[in-house]
């Protein structure tokens, strides 16, 4: 199984697998700059690779949750590949990477409730409650279950007590219990990509590629101009 993942609801991520095998990957700190750094991104993973985009079994894309204009630009980009390379197109939460990120290296016990919890900026998380499943090896286990969520909130308004997964936990410290060896971690391509063959394998659906940004835009229809005053 050949698949190209990209993921924008933090930083800008590209990854191309084969089956679980990284072939290649891409991944810039830089937040705002995700419709410039995308498609040389994943011109050069194909080419590195030798393929085409029409050699894919399949586009996986972040749906977030994730800040409006990150998130526009990777979906567009795969909507758009997905139609020109004529490959079916399938979309996964950004958290959902995340979670089966932190199973996968056993930073969160097998069975275990915990936190994931992303950068949702104006001092909030975007964040859901996960399950592990009761073993570590994901071929058997399956992709962690989704317990609740995905929300946006304050930090303090999360479960308390429990180990949270993400970014959230090294800005804010002393609200949730992070788990050291992904304090600092954003959700990745290669770890969409393996959500997304982990759903397959466990023939559990997967999204279509609808955004989840959680919050209403910013942007607003200007109102009537104010008439002039002879």
């Amino acid at each position: 199984m050949l698949l190209l993942a990209l993921d924008t609801s933090a930083a800008a991520t590209v990854a191309l697998l084969a089956d679980d095998t990284v072939v290649g990957r891409f991944s810039s700190g830089d937040t705002r700059s995700h419709a410039e750094v995308l498609a040389p991104a994943i011109r050069q993973i194909l080419a590195d690779a030798g393929v085409t985009g029409a050699d894919l079994d399949a586009i996986v894309a972040g749906v977030g949750p994730g800040p409006f204009t990150g998130l526009r630009a990777g979906l567009v980009t795969a909507r758009t590949l997905s139609f020109v390379w004529d490959v079916p197109l399938h979309g996964v939460m950004s958290l959902d990477a995340l979670a089966l990120a932190a199973v996968a290296a056993g930073a969160v016990d097998a069975g275990s409730t915990f936190l994931v919890g992303t950068d949702a900026r104006r001092g909030e998380v975007y964040w859901a409650s996960y399950r592990a499943g009761g073993s570590q090896d994901m071929d058997v286990a399956g992709p962690p279950e989704l317990l609740d969520g995905p929300h946006v909130g304050a930090a303090g308004t999360l479960p308390p007590g429990v180990p949270l997964v993400g970014r959230a936990a090294s800005l804010y410290p002393s609200d949730v219990v992070g788990v050291p060896a992904f304090a600092a971690a954003d959700p990745d391509a290669v770890s969409l990509g393996r959500a997304a063959r982990s759903r397959i394998l466990s023939d559990l659906p997967l999204l279509d590629t609808t955004p989840l940004y959680l919050r209403e835009s910013d942007a607003r229809v200007p109102g009537p101009r104010k008439r002039a005053t002879a």
